[in-house]
């Protein structure tokens, strides 16, 4: 599936930040089933950042010392919107069969 229409995940800014001095080494940022973090002395860090799952914010949203963030949301949509990702995805999910040419997806605004 061609989920990033042929653009490198390296090329799209999505991936999670700690800021050291509110993580409070709960560690459940290290059940990231793409193990984007590693254990250092007691704390998280972020190792594999393009690991990450585009749009994913788990580890954020689980994070006891709310230390983890993401670049704004709208920022990663406007990337999707400038590369056409969404109709590329839709066009190789509708070759596949997995939905019909019929499904319409709802009209969104630009932003």
């Amino acid at each position: 599936m061609p989920w990033y229409a042929g653009i490198s995940r390296e090329e799209i800014n999505w991936g999670p930040t700690i800021d050291p001095k509110k993580c409070v080494s709960c560690g459940i940022c290290m059940n990231c089933g793409k193990k984007v973090f590693d254990w250092v002395d007691g704390k998280s860090v972020v190792a594999r950042p393009s690991d990450c799952v585009v749009g994913c914010t788990s580890c954020g949203n689980l994070c006891q010392g709310n230390a983890i963030s993401f670049p704004p949301l709208a920022d990663l949509r406007k990337f999707y919107r400038d590369h056409h990702i969404w109709t590329h995805v839709k066009e190789a999910l509708i070759e596949q069969g997995v939905i019909t040419a019929k499904a319409q997806a709802p009209t969104v605004p630009a932003v």
